[in-house]
């Protein structure tokens, strides 16, 4: 009888807004080979939404607003995000910065903080 997978139905992940260049980026720590080297991927919208809670200095709620979704949505971000730049940093692990779903924002004053 052959093994059939079963594929997750939740909904599709909804688009974040974010004005950060969308750049791939890497932090490695110093002293440590390459091919030694752990890493934890940290995505775009997380890194947008530590920018506005740790940066920036504003509630989840108006940073929720900014990046289009819920203020639910954008806490369960934000502490992935920090779990995961606590791990890189404890146990000396590079941060790899680096896709998510997310919708860039053209340049607007308002939204943009020079990151």
């Amino acid at each position: 009888m052959p093994i059939i997978k079963r594929q997750r139905c939740g909904r599709p992940k909804k688009c974040r807004r974010i004005s950060l260049p969308r750049e791939d980026r890497i932090f490695e720590p110093l002293g440590i080979a390459p091919r030694e080297m752990k890493a934890v991927t940290l995505s775009l919208d997380e890194l947008e939404a530590m920018r506005w809670v740790d940066q920036l200095k504003t509630s989840h709620e108006a940073g929720a607003k900014a990046m289009g979704i819920s203020r639910q949505t954008f806490g369960n971000i934000i502490g992935s995000a920090r779990t995961k730049i606590a791990d890189a940093l404890i146990n000396r692990k590079a941060i790899r910065i680096e896709g998510g779903s997310i919708h860039k924002e053209e340049d607007d004053e308002s939204s943009h903080s020079g990151i």
